[in-house]
């Protein structure tokens, strides 16, 4: 079974898979202000095998950073598209320096300068002289910094280091900014059942962009299977303490968003959908510029996520009763 429908990388004209694979678990232990920021021990011949299958079934969009695990993402997603490169499409981050030794990240960086350093590493460890699209880690730009970031990836472009660039951001006024540079092609915003970013969207429709969507499953809490008895290990970015983590607290999942859950679960898994499935579904339901990018660590969750891509986007009617649902209601 292959699973081929395509979404095109906005204004780029790259297509690649309408579901990616998020790389940030596969990059395995690594430290951010101080506290664990992966997701737990990570098996390599594991991580290449699921990459392998990704491809074999269609996948083609891979979605790294040099932050994850200080290189080891990229290294992994390098080492498993050897000889397959042509069949991928690289998306990967810059901007958050970091001691490869000591596996921790550092203060941010987007001068001119570092870019071009930091955008040689990653060509190295990703084993390829281009990369598909590369996005500014960092959210928040002060508007010199964010025009001095577009005119070095534009000459990053113009040299054929990089085909495309985007930013990671969940604010539109800044990413519009961008718009006067023209290898600026895609948004990476969190988008979830959960978390909606209607004026991203908005962006993309009009201008052309592409949204790729980190934590579309809410951290894995839109996938079910987390109860109120489970609790999550130490190593795990979700039990670190993170104030940003806003599913899960201490390694354990917030009873309120486990009541969501299970308050649209039937809706979900409408038409024979994993809960995660529905919630992938919902994604590409929402715009047809979408492209969600899960995280996988292993062979089953990469086929299960894939194959949302063969049951496709969730119904108008199921959409519309996932929203009355979760809808705060109005006081009396």
């Amino acid at each position: 079974m292959s699973f081929n429908i395509r979404r095109t990388i906005g204004r780029s004209g790259i297509k690649a898979s309408a579901v990616g694979l998020g790389c940030w678990a596969i990059g395995g232990p690594f430290l951010f202000d101080g506290k664990n920021d992966g997701w737990g021990d990570v098996d390599d011949a594991q991580s290449t095998r699921a990459i392998e299958l990704a491809l074999d079934l269609g996948g083609t969009l891979f979605d790294s950073a040099d932050a994850y695990g200080t290189g080891h993402s990229e290294t992994v997603l390098g080492q498993a598209l050897a000889g397959r490169r042509a069949e991928a499409v690289i998306a990967t981050k810059f901007g958050f320096t970091y001691d490869e030794k000591a596996k921790t990240l550092l203060a941010p960086d987007v001068s001119p300068a570092y870019i071009d350093w930091a955008c040689a590493q990653s060509l190295r460890r990703l084993r390829t002289d281009y990369i598909d699209l590369y996005q500014i880690h960092v959210g928040d730009l002060d508007d010199d910094a964010a025009d001095a970031a577009g005119e070095a990836l534009e000459r990053l472009a113009e040299q054929g280091r990089i085909r495309a660039w985007g930013w990671s951001t969940d604010d539109a006024a800044k990413a519009a900014r961008m718009l006067k540079f023209p290898h600026f092609a895609a948004i990476q915003q969190e988008l979830n059942v959960f978390s909606d970013g209607p004026d991203v969207l908005d962006l993309c429709a009009c201008e052309n962009l592409a949204s790729l969507n980190r934590s579309p499953l809410a951290m894995g809490m839109l996938t079910g299977k987390f109860t109120q008895a489970s609790r999550l290990a130490g190593s795990d970015v979700r039990a670190a303490g993170h104030a940003w983590v806003r599913h899960f607290k201490d390694g354990r999942p917030r009873p309120e968003f486990l009541a969501r859950v299970e308050a649209i679960r039937d809706l979900l898994t409408t038409g024979g959908r994993t809960p995660a499935q529905g919630a992938l579904g919902w994604i590409l339901a929402r715009s047809p510029h979408t492209l969600p990018i899960p995280g996988f660590k292993s062979e089953a969750q990469v086929r299960e996520n894939l194959y949302a891509i063969e049951l496709g986007p969730l119904p108008p009617a199921v959409m519309a009763e996932i929203e009355t649902v979760l809808s705060p209601t109005e006081p009396a």
